[in-house]
């Protein structure tokens, strides 16, 4: 039986749901500081192991991030990306200014961008920029 969990998901599982789909894990440490300052973090368990994961960072005034959509590989195509989607704008409903609009964005491949579709994301002309930059 699959259950919704908010602001609960460790490092550790973290760590575990990302190497299922990514590669170049974090760190525990990175991992713990990024939980600690999520915004908001939702998980789904089947049973104790925890099959997907999404969570925001933001100010939830003007605008929101949405990082790490992982559902595991088996549990794909099953409606847990929708479940995770609908409880981070869920949150956002909730939690916003009311009255007013809060800016979502998130960045996806090619492949999943029909699915983020669905839920009204569109793209634009802006282009991702990255650094990374060393901490000492």
């Amino acid at each position: 039986m699959l259950r919704i969990v908010h602001d609960r998901l460790t490092a550790e599982e973290f760590i575990t749901l990302w190497s299922s789909v990514w590669d170049g894990a974090p760190s525990i440490e990175q991992a713990e500081l990024a939980m600690k300052n999520s915004l908001f973090r939702v998980t789904v368990f089947d049973g104790d192991k925890p099959v997907a994961m999404a969570r925001m960072i933001g100010d939830l005034g003007l605008c929101c991030y949405i990082k790490d959509v992982i559902v595991l590989p088996g549990y794909q195509g099953k409606g847990i990306g929708r479940i995770l989607m609908e409880e981070l704008i869920g949150f956002v409903r909730s939690h916003g200014v009311p009255g007013t609009a809060v800016s979502a964005e998130l960045c996806a491949m090619p492949d999943k961008m029909p699915f983020y579709a669905k839920f009204g994301f569109s793209a634009n002309e802006a282009q991702r920029m990255r650094l990374f930059i060393k901490a000492k």
